[in-house]
């Protein structure tokens, strides 16, 4: 379960402002976040490469245009303001993109244990909402966010919970991650 490919957050041409190194030892550094499982990443492109915020890079086995190599994975805290600021907009354009897999989640979610379920892990769900949603799975499953919407009276907005829940187990307030590698 490896990314493939990564959007980048924030691009440094000339490393990290903190690195003391002298120039001739820096490299360039991009900071990415894997469009399959959201895992925060910091890059080294190759040589006289410059990337730009929201371009789509490829990072798997094999060939890569325009990264050298990773070097491994990046805590939220480590991320520039650029790339956090960035990252809530590329969240939301991932989840925009890939609509129909979140919503699989609401048609397929299962409990964790006796006494809870996934669906109430979806910030703004609880109890009510989660039998509501399964009961209403039963009778079709949902097509959209806005199905669910529909469907679901004073649901919190699906895709916005979803995106917020993303952004809460990047930043490692949750103990189960349904939509992230961390």
């Amino acid at each position: 379960m490896k990314e493939e490919q990564a959007i980048i957050l924030d691009f440094l041409p000339n490393g990290y402002p903190f690195d003391t190194r002298p120039m001739h030892k820096k490299s360039a550094i991009a900071q990415a976040i894997g469009k399959k499982y959201f895992v925060l990443l910091e890059l080294v492109p190759k040589k006289d490469q410059f990337l730009t915020p929201h371009e789509e890079v490829y990072i798997g086995e094999g060939k890569r245009d325009k990264i050298h190599h990773i070097l491994g994975k990046i805590k939220p805290e480590r991320l520039t303001e650029t790339a956090k600021s960035e990252m809530n907009y590329i969240i939301k354009e991932l989840v925009d993109q890939n609509e129909q897999r979140f919503v699989d989640f609401f048609n397929n979610a299962q409990p964790i244990n006796m006494r809870r379920h996934q669906l109430e892990l979806i910030p703004g769900m609880g109890k009510k909402h989660m039998e509501e949603i399964i009961k209403e799975r039963e009778v079709a499953p949902f097509k959209s966010f806005q199905d669910i919407r529909d469907r679901i009276k004073l649901l919190p907005d699906p895709e916005k919970a979803i995106i917020k829940r993303i952004v809460q187990e990047l930043e490692g307030e949750e103990k189960i991650n349904l939509f992230t590698q961390v």
